[in-house]
């Protein structure tokens, strides 16, 4: 009966601690979402940041980068917080493409802050100017 009790109460605090984390992130993709493979003539290292990430350090970020070429990317970045009452949403925007060297980044402007995106190996580095809702941020492509 101990024994019971014990993996019961374990099983609700996994329950409450983890639940929450899982369910935070967006429930639905954006309903005008056009995903468009990139050129196969576009250098490899600007074609890798299309695709789905996510990652999170205060504020959990969900990016789609639907569309790239080498002078623009079209994205939608979803965030936990909005500083809104409507709460998280998509937001899309258009981001700029800026060669340095044999690298590449893109750079947009938010709701909040002037954001840059860099890949630095698998991972994709967000860096907002404003660190409350843009917070430097690794993210990881998903599926």
């Amino acid at each position: 009966m101990k024994t019971f009790f014990v993996l019961a109460i374990s099983f609700v605090l996994v329950g409450i601690f983890f639940c929450p984390m899982v369910m935070a992130g967006p429930s639905f993709m954006p309903a005008d979402l056009q995903i468009v493979q990139p050129d196969p003539s576009l250098p490899k290292e600007l074609s890798v940041f299309f695709g789905k990430w996510a990652g999170a350090s205060n504020v959990e970020f969900f990016i789609i980068v639907e569309k790239i070429d080498k002078e623009k990317a079209s994205l939608y970045v979803w965030r936990s917080i909005t500083g809104e009452a409507s709460g998280p949403s998509w937001m899309r925007y258009e981001a700029q493409v800026i060669k340095e060297g044999r690298k590449y980044k893109l750079q947009f402007r938010s709701r909040f802050s002037s954001v840059e995106l860099a890949l630095k190996g698998e991972t994709l580095d967000y860096r907002g100017s404003d660190s409350v809702f843009e917070p430097s941020t690794q993210l990881k492509r998903v599926q």
